[in-house]
This record gives C-alpha cells, structure tokens and sequence, in this order.
C-alpha cells in the first residue's frame, strides 16, 4: 500500500500554504469561500489552457478578503 498524506484530495493543506505565503511576501490573502469553490475547481482544471480563470478567481477572493480588512480597520 502506498501512504499519501493527501489521499482525500482536499487540498486544506495547500490553501493553508498559500495564504502562508501570502503573507510572507506582503500580499493580502484570500480565502476561497463556497460561493467560488466552482470556480476555483474549475479554473485548476483550465490553468495551462485559460489561466486567467483561476487568476480571476483568485483576484475577486482577494476582494472579498480585503473588505473584511477593511471593516476590522486592519492595513494591508
């Protein structure tokens, strides 16, 4: 039997590090909420053939997360 530490395909860990790294390197994080889990999904798929999709997605998180910023007062 081979170990995968990520056999259920979840990916909480690489959101995990992403928004490390987003934070390591003065970029304000995201979160990918339920509402764009599709698009998120799908724009995985297409990287390689429509790359702005997931950019796009991941741009319009970003938004989201900065006007919760913003309510709390919090600079980014």
């Amino acid at each position: 039997m081979e170990y995968n530490p990520f056999q259920d395909g979840n990916g909480r860990v690489g959101r995990l590090l992403m928004f490390k790294e987003c934070l390591a390197n003065n970029i304000a994080p995201f979160i990918i909420t339920d509402e764009l889990k599709m698009f998120y999904y799908r724009g995985l798929q297409e990287w390689g053939h429509l790359n702005g999709y997931l950019t796009d997605t991941c741009l319009t998180a970003q938004d989201q997360y900065k006007l919760l910023l913003d309510y709390f007062g919090i600079e980014y």
